[in-house]
Formats: structure tokens, C-alpha cells, sequence
């Protein structure tokens, strides 16, 4: 079991991921993200911040 660090990060969705590629589509929907322009909380982990780093150019990321 890993601990977690309690930290967030709000998540937008700026870009729509249709014609990137399976890989880059499976990471936005991965974060959680459905469409334009929605926004989700997750948590600050490793893995989540390899998601966003992947598709950096499609999202926006604040810490919360």
C-alpha cells in the first residue's frame, strides 16, 4: 500500500483528443477527462503526473 501525500490537482481538458493517436487518448481518459473544456480533481502521484506530462499540450493542470 502507498502512501499518499494528500495533494490535488485540478485537471482541465483544453484540447479535444480526437486524431492524436490510441495511446494519447487512453491517458485523457485515464485522468478521468470526457470532453472540452471539463475539469477534474485528482491526486498528486507519480503515475498521474506521467498522464499529464503525455499530454501536456491538450490540458491544463493547477495545483488545488
Amino acid at each position: 500500500m502507498t502512501k499518499t501525500s494528500g495533494k490535488k490537482l485540478r485537471v482541465t481538458l483544453l484540447k479535444s483528443p480526437f486524431g492524436t493517436g490510441k495511446n494519447h487518448m487512453a491517458c485523457v481518459r485515464g485522468l478521468g477527462l470526457r470532453r472540452r473544456h471539463h475539469t477534474v480533481e485528482v491526486e498528486d502521484t507519480p503515475a498521474v503526473r506521467g498522464l499529464i506530462t503525455k499530454v501536456a499540450y491538450m490540458v491544463k493542470c493547477e495545483e488545488v
